[in-house]
């Protein structure tokens, strides 16, 4: 849900760098306080903002704070191109523009009470970290906690201090897996989808949020499903070209959704026709 109360989606408002955080060689966080304080500032787990570079363009980024945290507005940003490599070059105090928060999240409320998959890859697991803060902050409104977790190499892991801090928690499972690595990684290497392998699952009391590239999901989708998942149980974020948030432009389109303003989580019956498909 927008809650963009009394300010005009279009117009950015201008918010300052508070700190800037290398996660890895090419990605990094950016923690922001809007001009008129972080105090009136709410979203759900897995909206995000349009941040806006002056003078070169916006770009759809995913808030990856705590949303109870309002001094903390984070988002964690790879550098692709021109506006993403101009975030990278700022500094404390620098600042830039913000529309937002935009979008639909995941199903935190529909999961009380039930087991908890995270399954995501690379950058992916920044729009699910503020769902993971959710559940630890209210912990007994939810089972079992599973977090499967895919990257490129060790180098590239998002939040290592957290994942280590999480999968010493009660009740959660952290697995993580990269594509290759050195003598030095001693943990799993492969596809995300093989970390299924070592946990179980009670798939009638699992909801599922998936996150990362679409042929990632693709399959995880069809791990879950095997594993008796049922496609209402199972929500996936979407990652199409948004210029403006609100439904307007249209870049976003998926058939009759626009990711944008219908998603960009949405549950799989919505959207499993339009997977892998651009232009649409």
């Amino acid at each position: 849900m927008n809650s963009n109360v009394g300010i005009d989606s279009m117009f950015p408002l201008p918010a300052q760098i508070r700190k800037v955080v290398w996660e890895t060689e090419d990605t990094f966080t950016l923690l922001l306080e809007p001009d008129n304080g972080g105090s009136d500032f709410h979203f759900s787990p897995g909206q995000f903002n349009m941040l806006y570079a002056f003078g070169i363009g916006e770009s759809a980024i995913s808030i990856s704070s705590d949303p109870s945290n309002k001094d903390n507005i984070a988002h964690t940003i790879h550098r692709v191109g021109s506006v993403t490599s101009v975030f990278s070059q700022l500094e404390k105090g620098d600042v830039i523009g913000l529309r937002g928060p935009f979008g639909n999240g995941w199903p935190v409320e529909k999961a009380k009470g039930k087991d908890v998959c995270i399954v995501t890859g690379g950058i992916g697991l920044a729009p699910l970290r503020p769902v993971l803060y959710s559940i630890f902050n209210n912990r007994k409104e939810y089972g079992k906690i599973f977090l499967l977790y895919g990257a490129r190499s060790p180098l590239d892991l998002l939040y290592r201090v957290e994942l280590e801090k999480w999968g010493k928690m009660k009740d959660v499972t952290v697995q993580v897996i990269v594509d290759r690595c050195d003598t030095s990684w001693k943990g799993h290497i492969g596809v995300v989808t093989k970390l299924f392998s070592y946990i179980k699952l009670n798939t009638a009391n699992t909801i599922a949020m998936i996150c990362g590239p679409e042929i990632m999901m693709k399959f995880t989708i069809q791990e879950l499903s095997q594993r008796g998942v049922p496609p209402e149980q199972i929500y996936i974020s979407m990652e199409r070209n948004m210029k403006c948030g609100i439904g307007l432009c249209g870049h976003c389109q998926c058939g009759p959704k626009f990711v944008c303003k219908d998603g960009p989580v949405f549950a799989l019956p919505q959207i499993s026709q339009f997977l892998e498909k651009k232009e649409i």
